[in-house]
């Protein structure tokens, strides 16, 4: 009888645990998504011009083929130097939520987030902070059609570094 009730009681306390798990966890996630709208939100009205930039952004794509790759065309800009406003509001979005993802990877530690949470979190940080060197390295006033498609061929690799880091931060976990 004794090791039924303190049976009950540790399922009861890990029920609890759980639950009280779940709701921080359910909080760190909807403030993260929350604090994305907010901070796009903030861009797009603080960026002079993005509306119309943005327009001339998506209206001024032409199927252009891929230099140094004869008979591949892929979507890129007519003009990829004429788009430094859409290219500054990416810019800066990408800082920011590198920089927010790293206050939000803090929270998951003071929160006890899961494990694979945390190391979601910090390959996000990989990706975003290097997509923001990215774009500043090759989008901006001089970007021609070459490095157009040299952005994005870079931005694939990150994908796949940040991928390779989640991986080696999971494998020196579980060592």
């Amino acid at each position: 009888m004794l090791r039924l009730q303190k049976y009950i009681k540790e399922t009861e306390m890990s029920k609890s645990e759980s639950s009280s798990k779940r709701m921080s966890e359910g909080f760190v996630s909807a403030f993260s998504a929350g604090a994305f709208l907010i901070l796009l939100g903030i861009i797009v009205v603080t960026t002079p011009g993005f509306f119309d930039a943005a327009y001339n952004f998506v209206t001024g794509f032409d199927i252009i083929t891929v230099p140094n790759f004869s008979g591949f065309s892929l979507p890129a800009p007519k003009d990829p130097s004429s788009h430094t406003v859409v290219y500054s509001a990416a810019w800066q979005f990408s800082l920011a939520w590198g920089i927010f993802l790293i206050a939000l990877l803090a929270i998951r530690i003071a929160v006890r987030s899961p494990r694979q949470k945390k190391v979601e979190n910090t390959s996000d940080i990989v990706f975003w902070l290097g997509a923001n060197f990215l774009i500043g390295n090759f989008l901006n006033s001089t970007t021609t059609t070459q490095l157009w498609f040299a952005f994005w061929a870079a931005l694939i690799a990150l994908v796949g570094i940040s991928l390779v880091v989640r991986a080696l931060i999971l494998l020196a976990l579980k060592l």
